[in-house]
């Protein structure tokens, strides 16, 4: 039997395609396939309850956004997101986030704010009481948050992309309550920038708490994190 049973009583293959897609990102992200892997179509199919086409088409998808490698007359071969992607998402988040906090004292509403607000306290409270699994969920909201608060679909959806990219890294290097209490005053001096209308420092402190999450992240197992074990 299938353990992630996708059949759907719906006929549109752009939407079963886009279901697939989406499972088999998650497994490369992480990390249940590793670097070199072999990804065959008959066997995801079959775990996944699909027949070989959807499987076929996420594949071309994935190989469009660099997660795995066609070699024709050979495979399909995951090279998903190396230390060098890690990198370099993080230097171009870094200033995308600045301009992301920039636009959003401009365009954020008052329940987006109230949201951010709410955030900020739980993630408070769960990083003081060792919560770290609710504090990495807390983390990528307040995140999503500010993406949505720009008002940019395209910035939006690079950010999103971004940041799923590095969850693996992300939550484990939020698994210490002297990092995740760091982050999260770094996310409320970028709220309380935004709620004062100040672009120029909500852009600063955006690029610094990126740059931090970097610096942290090379303290704290990025290496193992990201190794092909």
């Amino acid at each position: 039997m299938p353990n992630y049973d996708l059949k759907q009583e719906v006929t549109d293959k752009y939407s079963l395609r886009g279901r697939v897609f989406t499972k088999i990102r998650e497994d490369i992200l992480s990390g249940k396939y590793k670097e070199g892997d072999e990804l065959r179509e008959i066997a995801i199919g079959e775990e996944l309850g699909v027949s070989r086409t959807p499987v076929r088409e996420a594949f071309r998808q994935l190989e469009l956004e660099g997660l795995i490698q066609i070699i024709p007359n050979k495979g399909a071969y995951v090279t998903g997101i190396t230390i060098k992607d890690v990198r370099d998402i993080y230097m171009i988040r870094s200033k995308l986030e600045g301009i992301c906090a920039s636009l959003a004292c401009e365009h954020i509403t008052e329940q987006q704010l109230e949201e951010m607000e709410e955030n900020i306290y739980l993630a408070k409270f769960h990083a003081e009481k060792g919560h770290f699994d609710q504090m990495s969920e807390l983390d990528s909201r307040f995140h999503e948050l500010l993406y949505e608060a720009c008002d940019s679909k395209m910035l939006e959806h690079l950010l999103k992309d971004f940041h799923q990219y590095v969850r693996r890294v992300r939550k484990k290097t939020l698994s210490t309550t002297e990092r995740s209490l760091a982050s999260n005053a770094e996310h409320q001096s970028i709220m309380e920038a935004i709620k004062a209308n100040d672009a120029e420092a909500a852009e600063r402190l955006a690029t610094v708490h990126i740059n931090n999450a970097y610096e942290n992240m090379l303290k704290n197992g990025l290496k193992e994190a990201y190794s092909n074990e």
